[in-house]
């Protein structure tokens, strides 16, 4: 789900963390604590959560191996800013995620859009959470380099300055790789519609790498004017814009390609793809979950829910799926059950999600934090 800390900064956060204070008493009686640690990652999380305090808090230290966690921004219609919360699946609570440095007041709602949000454009890559795109209240771009979060280190950081920050564009990963094309910036502009950047953030350690570089553009603009989730699958990305004329990128090879005509002609609602092998999508109109066959180069129909009409946005990870439903609720479903086991994971009040992303836990020097109700 996302890549382990390199040995530099898992040292890093080892060295800072207080190891007398995970437990006030021995893992388990008569093992060492290092070989203790070894046996107890090989139980789920949510049975240690369960036994007792010092295993409870164990599994939320920064060298133990994480589990998958909800991750969701929300727009706050009281003060007009975007908070990111996660949902632990142990405790079943939303909790606070340490906030970035500046407060993002970003322009979600206008009298002049009153059929949709602005868009606030984020993707998940390597285990951290990207914001890449959105509109500042004079609506210029409001992102001038990548905004990065990442839970194994609880801490904010900058991406590279882009060369034209813009909006209203394609975004998506391929591995540990970012990627952003076409797009509005300030003005519109030919150039900036056909561009294709990348930043690769596992080169993130070498000041040489840290920039964008650019990749063969576009034949036209057609994708400019859409806010597009860029999915990676099988090192390509895949890209629908609203018009239903789809691409595909191939990553590996510098190279647009065109899109099946069964892949695209399935292609309507969020759609994501898990451990970027296998693609799902969101019939909104009807309510259908589907899993593309390369083969057949169709759709295939899971099931049925209700709740699905309406779907705006869905996250991949770890056998499931997170949806945000027409309705504002955050649906999540286990595709590796047969049948699929679906539930709602409640919001909290008076927020409304913009984005779901599926990435590890949070870690904590304390296991009690504050939650949101």
């Amino acid at each position: 789900m996302g890549k382990s800390l390199n040995p530099s900064k898992r040292q890093k956060l080892i060295a800072h963390y207080d190891h007398r204070h995970l437990q006030e008493q021995p893992l388990i009686p008569g093992l060492p604590d290092h070989v203790a640690e070894l046996c107890l990652s090989r139980v789920h999380p949510s049975l240690l959560y369960s036994v007792c305090r010092s295993w409870r808090r164990l599994i939320y230290c920064p060298f133990f191996p994480p589990f998958p966690s909800l991750y969701a921004l929300f727009f706050s219609s009281s003060d007009n800013e975007i908070q990111l919360l996660s949902f632990d699946p142990m405790s079943s609570r939303w909790e606070t995620v340490p906030p970035p440095p500046n407060p993002l007041r970003l322009l979600v709602h206008h009298p002049s859009f009153l059929c949709r949000n602005l868009p606030v454009q984020s993707i998940s890559v390597s285990g951290n959470l990207v914001l890449l795109a959105a509109t500042a209240p004079n609506f210029n771009p409001a992102l001038s380099r990548p905004l990065i979060f990442s839970p194994l280190s609880r801490s904010w950081s900058l991406g590279p300055p882009m060369e034209t920050p813009r909006r209203w564009c394609a975004a998506g990963a391929s591995g540990p790789t970012v990627y952003v094309a076409s797009g509005i910036g300030s003005n519109f502009s030919t150039d900036v519609a056909r561009s294709l950047e990348k930043w690769d953030l596992g080169e993130e350690d070498e000041m040489d790498d840290f920039r964008w570089k650019k990749m063969r553009q576009l034949k036209d603009g057609r994708f400019s004017t859409d806010a597009i989730d860029a999915v990676g699958w099988r090192r390509k990305l895949c890209m629908v814009n609203v018009a239903k004329q789809g691409i595909l990128y191939d990553a590996a090879n510098d190279i647009w390609e065109q899109m099946p005509e069964g892949m695209v002609g399935g292609w309507r609602g969020p759609v994501a793809a898990m451990d970027e092998e296998v693609l799902y999508a969101v019939d909104e109109g009807k309510g259908l979950l589907t899993r593309y066959n390369q083969d057949s180069d169709n759709w295939e129909v899971i099931t049925e829910v209700e709740s699905l009409r309406g779907a705006c946005q869905m996250a991949a990870a770890g056998g499931r799926l997170c949806v945000i439903c027409g309705d504002g609720e955050i649906l999540v479903i286990d595709v590796v059950a047969a049948p699929p086991k679906f539930w709602t994971v409640q919001r909290p009040a008076e927020l409304e999600p913009l984005a779901v992303h599926i990435l590890p836990r949070l870690s904590r020097l304390d296991f009690l934090l504050p939650t949101v109700s």
